[in-house]
């Protein structure tokens, strides 16, 4: 994804401030060649000022509208003291700043990022098995990051398909029936008969050595297993693009040789491997009877990403059992040239690991028959129960049938999103639907009715917005404005946070935040319809609800006007 530098941006306040204080660092150092980047921060607690920057940098600050004051402050009692220049920002500039995004759009507070192109690798469901609670996190977590960098930006199975359809054009989804069945049939034939078990492993180098008839056998499983997928992608709002395993197997031997020639590939016990510095098992590219495996097919994968696709960045989400293997992975790419040695240089890669999802007994989420939970299964149970509750609040007698499934797919879907993505990533999660579903805490649910109440009171106004966007001015004398102003300004620097360490539930934390801000310090306090701030307040509540809904996209969840 090629981030988009189309817009004009204004850069996030941490950006522009730093910039202000590296001018004052410039006068006192006076040396052209010392790039000292100033430390700017938010303030916590809000005491003293709205952000800090280490350093009494202080007397040669330039004149700037965005800085009404600053204040020397110091901290800890021991000699010497830490010493800090608190800085208030300008009321009338926060203000003026959100009138400018509403009338340009929030794209101008994208934050700005070096990368130019990043892929990502995620999802990654296995052929002729269906998606379980497994890929939950992979396919959510990938599509959340997907969408922040864009803002910014098998042997067995033939065999047995062959001995059951000896006649592939016979083969079809009616035929084939349920994929799971159909896998652990095969699966149980691997285990059981010897024989097959070798044909099926024989089948496996045949496919990947391009043989027309086994080929033509492997694309009548995708496809049946490609339609089943969809229809939990269409669900979950989730467009990739699809490149499975296959389609990195005509660069495999082409890379194996390229790495061959550096010297990183050696024989061992009849197999081929890379020998990784530090670890005792190596990677094993080609297997002793010729076939290849993830190894050989991540290797040919990442130097068709950084080399065709001219990707800078290279992002895998998988669990962090895989951990070691990109590792390895990665150590090996960096001995080949392909990656830069500096990970804070391009091109790089990063492995966006994630924790377990968890059943209510603190083992792995699965069936009371121990079976893997089917994601569809999963997901249907989640827009059951939100069609649910939206029923006995009495929205069946309100809404059309079609409103109501729509609604309890948006709120059903959004909760299993967020309740995983609110999380950091690295911790594993209880999957429980009664806390994912309430409308009170930090819940998909509670953040769209906040942003359906906003959207609610836009519309009692009865007010042209867009005309208000034009004519009105947003002025900031209650302290529940400033506040709610300051952290509308902060969402460019969540989504960067966001994307630098690749962690979803910064914007989880800074959404969540934002609807208790504009609930408990600006609505409650400040009077919106009928009062005579009612224009600049109005602006405030569009501005919110813009920002609100940028989150849910960022998120993949779809907001609803009414709940």
């Amino acid at each position: 994804m090629a981030t988009d530098d189309g817009a004009e941006r204004v850069g996030n306040v941490k950006r522009q401030l730093a910039k202000l204080f590296k001018t004052s660092l410039r006068v006192i150092v006076q040396d052209e060649e010392l790039d000292v980047e100033p430390l700017i921060a938010p303030c916590t607690g809000k005491i003293g000022g709205d952000y800090q920057c280490s350093g009494a940098i202080i007397n040669n600050l330039p004149p700037s509208e965005i800085v009404e004051s600053c204040s020397i402050a110091e901290i800890g009692s021991k000699q010497p003291k830490r010493v800090f220049v608190n800085v208030v920002l300008s009321k009338s500039w926060i203000a003026k700043t959100i009138q400018n995004m509403l009338l340009d759009g929030i794209e101008t507070w994208a934050p700005k990022l070096s990368v130019k192109k990043a892929v990502l690798d995620f999802s990654s469901p296995n052929i002729a098995k269906e998606m379980h609670v497994g890929h939950l996190r992979s396919t959510i977590i990938g599509d959340a990051l997907a969408r922040l960098l864009e803002f910014s930006n098998f042997g067995m199975l033939i065999e047995f398909l062959f001995e059951n359809y000896p006649n592939l054009e016979d083969v079809s989804e009616t035929a084939i029936g349920d994929l799971q069945a159909f896998y652990k049939a095969s699966k149980q034939r691997f285990d059981d008969d010897a024989d097959f078990k070798v044909k099926a492993q024989q089948a496996v180098v045949k496919l990947q050595g391009g043989e027309s008839e086994y080929r033509q056998a492997w694309s009548k499983i995708c496809d049946i297993s490609r339609r089943e997928f969809d229809k939990v992608y269409q669900r979950l709002g989730v467009n990739l693009e699809e490149k499975g395993e296959s389609f990195y197997n005509p660069y495999i031997p082409r890379v194996i040789k390229e790495l061959s020639k550096l010297g990183l590939v050696e024989e061992s016990d009849g197999a081929r491997v890379i020998f990784i510095k530090g670890v005792k098992i190596p990677l094993i590219v080609v297997k002793s009877d010729g076939g290849f495996n993830y190894a050989s097919t991540d290797l040919a994968a990442l130097w068709y990403r950084i080399n065709e696709e001219e990707a800078e960045w290279v992002i895998y989400v998988t669990d962090v059992g895989q951990q070691q293997h990109f590792d390895m992975l990665f150590k090996a790419a960096k001995r080949a040239g392909w990656l830069a040695a500096d990970d804070s240089k391009y091109p790089k890669t990063s492995h966006v690991g994630f924790g377990l999802v968890l059943g209510q007994d603190g083992k792995r989420f699965r069936t009371r028959s121990s079976e893997v939970v089917r994601l569809v299964d999963l997901l249907d149970e989640a827009k059951s129960r939100s069609k649910t509750a939206l029923i006995e609040r009495g929205k069946a007698k309100e809404w059309s049938e079609e409103e109501l499934e729509k609604t309890a797919e948006a709120v059903g879907y959004g909760a299993v999103k967020y309740a995983d993505l609110k999380n950091n990533r690295l911790t594993n999660y209880t999957f429980d639907f009664d806390q994912m579903l309430s409308d009170k805490g930090n819940t998909a649910v509670y953040l769209l009715y906040a942003y359906a109440r906003i959207c609610s009171i836009i519309s009692k106004s009865n007010k042209d917005i867009e005309e208000l966007k034009r004519s009105g001015v947003i002025v900031l004398d209650h302290a529940g404005e400033r506040e709610l102003g300051l952290h509308l300004l902060q969402f460019s620097e969540a989504v960067e946070e966001a994307v630098t360490n690749l962690l979803p539930n910064v914007v989880c934390e800074y959404l969540y935040n934002l609807s208790e801000i504009f609930t408990k310090k600006f609505y409650t306090n400040c009077q919106v319809v009928g009062s005579a701030e009612e224009t600049s307040r109005l602006l405030l509540c569009k501005a919110t609800a813009i920002v609100m809904k940028k989150c849910f996209y960022l998120l993949g969840i779809e907001p609803l006007n009414k709940i």
